[in-house]
Order: structure tokens, then sequence, then C-alpha cells
């Protein structure tokens, strides 16, 4: 099992912004809702202001607009979206 403690936010490369600008886009409105990662997701924060927490609720990690966020695999978590969030993400 993963945890929130394992995501990862930090500043991109630019080689990482340039290869993450070909990866799909996903948009979400503001929402709080449940999410379980079945594999990695390594994602670019084009938009918006999100905070991930353990669903316990015991730990948090916020990341925003600029930040480059790696989401373990088995990471179940509840997102909530403060400001709308646009990203581009890619599996595996």
């Amino acid at each position: 099992m993963a945890y929130v403690s394992d995501i990862v936010v930090r500043k991109p490369t630019e080689d990482e912004i340039e290869t993450c600008s070909k990866w799909p886009i996903w948009t979400c409105r503001q929402s709080t809702f449940n999410w379980e990662y079945d594999e990695k997701e390594t994602c670019l924060i084009i938009e918006g202001l999100v905070k991930i927490t353990a669903l316990d609720n015991s730990l948090e990690v916020s990341f925003a607009a600029g930040d480059l966020v790696i989401f373990p695999k088995n990471l179940k978590c509840t997102w909530h979206v403060i400001n709308a969030v646009r990203k581009h993400y890619n599996f595996g």
C-alpha cells in the first residue's frame, strides 16, 4: 500500500515540461472525491490548487500550477480540488 507521504511534489525541469506538454489533459472543477491509483501517475499541474489527504485525514499534501506531481501505485486518498484544476497526465 502507498501513502500520502509517498507523493512527490516538485518543480519540473524544462525537459520534463516539454515531455508533459505532449500528454493528455484532465480537468476538474472545485470538488471533493476519493480516488485510488491502480498504477503510478505523473502529472504537470497547469492550473488550479489541490489538497490530497489520507482517507483518515491524518496527512495532507498540496500542489498548484507549475508543480510536477508523482502519485504512487496503490495510493488511496481524497482529492480536495480547491481551485479548478487542469493537468497533463501520464500513467505507468
